[in-house]
């Protein structure tokens, strides 16, 4: 049987370009894969084919004499050895393949030396409306991972060292041909440390990190909000061996505050206001974040609901000078335990009422009756 065109096999021109050979190669490799495709002759027939196809067309020397001679400049021997980029070409398709189930591939948290990075942490930090208004320094105590006092991180027991692994070589992670690819593996030996401690820290059992309590400022904004993250670079777990540090994540939660609601930059705040004060109007005095007072003019014959905006008087707004409003709601009392002559001057006042002074009720059952009414003439 006659081989097929290497071009045809591509599926690119016989002018293509390295660049368009090596990607064409690898998506249709990729697609007919053996791994993806088990039991299954075709796709690996289909994957050797690629492979010879681009063995010859990716090498420039192979490449010109295919376009001279065609198969026949590699009969009776002539292929010679394979094209020196492609052992690691099929290394970063087996990569592409299988790096989440190897532990991410390459330029995961494993260095090459096995120096890990530490892992980052998270605390959570509950602070009052008051805090979150103003910004504040706190401070907290962490229980975390830092490097090994006694070894100073290395692992290795104080005026020993590592040695480096003899079967990776320091690398960490050891490579074996299997058939036509090769596969990339953490070393056996040193589990991708790259290199074996033979005396290790007593302290730390060879870890190169113990296990403390940390107390850690820090500084919170004026204007955060529940839920704000803030990060501590370099304050979480130790790296294994020396390896760099984590990060410390602090999660922010805001407690319910006893007067204020927050929305935002704004905030809101209900106050009860008399019923004679709603009738008659006057001033009031309502607390803000700053803790002074302020002053609210209530005009005559106010209802209940009614909004009053204090301008400037919210919230500080995160990085920004900007401060949002403080919205008074008033909330009209009913009297309660009323003495004989509080309920006397109020059934005196009730008898003086006319639609004029209830307008909203007499409108209301104005419509009652109307609508009832109707009722009755459609009977």
């Amino acid at each position: 049987m006659s081989k097929r065109d290497y071009y045809e096999i591509l599926g690119v021109s016989k002018t293509a370009s390295d660049a368009e050979l090596k990607s064409s190669f690898r998506k249709q490799a990729m697609q007919c894969h053996p791994d993806r495709h088990p039991g299954d002759k075709g796709a690996e027939a289909r994957f050797k084919e690629l492979n010879e196809a681009y063995q010859v067309l990716s090498d420039e020397q192979k490449r010109a004499a295919y376009d001279r001679f065609g198969h026949q400049a590699f009969e009776n021997g002539g292929g010679g050895g394979g094209n020196p980029d492609f052992s690691d070409f099929m290394s970063d398709i087996f990569d592409s393949f299988f790096g989440d189930a190897r532990g991410g591939g390459r330029g995961g948290p494993r260095a090459a030396n096995g120096r890990e990075r530490g892992a980052d942490l998270r605390y959570n930090l509950e602070i009052g409306l008051e805090d979150a208004f103003a910004g504040k320094n706190a401070s907290i105590r962490v229980p975390t991972s830092i490097a090994c006092e006694g070894c100073s991180g290395s692992g290795a027991k104080p005026g020993s060292k590592s040695r480096q692994c003899p079967t990776c070589g320091g690398h960490g992670r050891v490579r074996a041909n299997q058939g036509f690819f090769s596969v990339e593996r953490t070393c056996p030996t040193c589990n991708g440390r790259g290199e074996i401690i033979d005396d290790p820290c007593k302290i730390c059992q060879g870890a190169g990190r113990v296990t403390r309590e940390r107390t850690l400022a820090v500084n919170i904004p004026a204007g955060v909000e529940d839920g704000t993250r803030i990060r501590l670079a370099g304050e979480g777990e130790a790296g294994l061996r020396g390896g760099p540090a984590g990060d410390l994540y602090i999660f922010l939660s805001i407690r319910p505050h006893a007067i204020f609601q927050r929305d935002g930059a704004d905030l809101f705040c209900r106050v009860p206001l008399g019923l004679t004060s709603a009738a008659l109007g006057g001033e009031i005095e309502v607390p803000t974040l700053t803790g002074e007072q302020a002053r609210v003019k209530i005009p005559e014959g106010t209802q209940t609901g009614k909004q009053f905006r204090l301008k400037g008087k919210g919230m500080s707004v995160l990085r920004s000078r900007e401060v949002g409003d403080l919205y008074i709601q008033v909330l009209i009392e009913t009297p309660q335990k009323l003495t004989a002559r509080q309920r006397e001057l109020l059934l005196e006042f009730e008898r003086e009422s006319s639609h004029s002074t209830h307008p909203e009720a007499a409108g209301f059952f104005g419509r009652v009756k109307d609508f009832l009414g109707g009722l009755g003439g459609a009977a």
